[in-house]
């Protein structure tokens, strides 16, 4: 039986069960092979507007360094303040369309999504994009209720194979892999969906029905030895090297669209989040790192679960249809991370 009411009732939202969703961050060096998105002389120009809050009402005058996951000299990419500004502006540097970037992973070449950007970027990261590579069509038969997937998005339209779980249905089928991009479903456009509406039009799929999914890989092949320059003993010694995704500090994008330079989460907020994500995977399928920031940020300044519920429903997650029993178990992993942080 519930612990509290709540305002209203909610449907069902762990239909979603089997698949899940993400979300994203940035870095690499210079030189005589780099690329420019922007006018580095907008960085200089407008140091002088940060307010002592390091608000960024206006496009940060940051600079970030990007390449090509495949292999491509080094980007500087500046002057955005949402994952879509981001992509479009790597599309810009790179002279290419924006709609021929899948994702992109940070501090890392490779298609690894512990290293997904999504809602932040540490200001010392380094940015990997990743383009369309070859598009495959599977003729699939559901025979169990769980195919097996979590699924995440890029934040910018795209959705895309996070994880499979080991002797799933997909498991078994070896030409579906992490990182591939789910285009169609049986004809329909996926691009433009949401993770979540993506993994809600997969679970509704009856046990025993033949599906298609049209898929679009990324590319794989390049300069298998590409990465973010390590620092030289004679830079190391000089103290003039740059270690990438060390950074205490982390560009946040909002909500509302506007970006705001932070500082790392804590070990409590990281517990949370990390918690509440698990969560989101287990009930509903879905797997996105500024989703759960957001249910921590709703939840943290609550005393109990009933002023929490209260905040979910006032906020844009009502369209989740969070149920009661869901809200408990959320709350749970807030006050277990509060405890964490206590102890500590």
């Amino acid at each position: 039986m519930p612990l509290f009411a709540r305002k209203s009732a909610k449907n069902n939202a762990s239909d979603h069960s089997d698949i899940s969703q993400d979300s994203k961050r940035s870095s690499l060096s210079g030189g005589s092979n780099s690329l420019h998105s922007n006018n580095s002389n907008h960085s200089n120009n407008n140091n002088h507007h940060h307010n002592n809050n390091n608000d960024l009402d206006k496009k940060p005058p940051l600079i970030f360094h990007c390449q090509l996951a495949h292999g491509s000299p080094t980007g500087l990419i500046t002057g955005f303040a949402s994952v879509r500004e981001l992509y479009k502006k790597i599309a810009e540097c790179f002279d290419m369309s924006e709609d021929e970037i899948l994702f992109c992973t940070l501090n890392s070449h490779k298609v690894d999504m512990t290293r997904l950007l999504g809602g932040q970027i540490g200001l010392d990261d380094f940015i990997f994009a990743h383009r369309k590579g070859r598009p495959k069509e599977i003729e699939i038969v559901k025979t169990q209720d769980a195919l097996g997937l979590t699924i995440t998005d890029n934040g910018a339209g795209y959705a895309f194979i996070k994880r499979i779980k080991e002797d799933s249905i997909i498991d078994r089928i070896e030409h579906i892999a992490v990182g591939d991009h789910i285009e169609k479903l049986n004809g329909v456009n996926m691009v433009g969906k949401r993770h979540y509406e993506v993994a809600r039009m997969l679970k509704d799929i009856a046990t025993g029905e033949t599906f298609t999914l049209r898929l679009v890989e990324p590319i794989r092949s390049g300069f298998q030895g590409i990465g973010p320059r390590s620092q030289s003993r004679a830079s190391s010694s000089s103290g003039g090297g740059r270690n990438y995704g060390s950074g205490k500090e982390t560009l946040r994008f909002k909500a509302n669209g506007n970006a705001q330079i932070e500082p790392k989460f804590d070990e409590a907020t990281t517990a949370g989040v990390e918690a509440i994500n698990n969560l989101l995977e287990s009930f509903m399928g879905i797997n996105d790192t500024e989703l759960a920031s957001q249910i921590w940020e709703l939840g943290d300044q609550k005393s109990n679960s009933m002023d929490f519920a209260e905040a979910i429903d006032n906020s844009d997650l009502e369209s989740f249809g969070f149920t009661d029993d869901f809200i408990i178990e959320l709350w749970g992993a807030i006050t277990d991370a509060r405890r964490l942080s206590t102890r500590n």
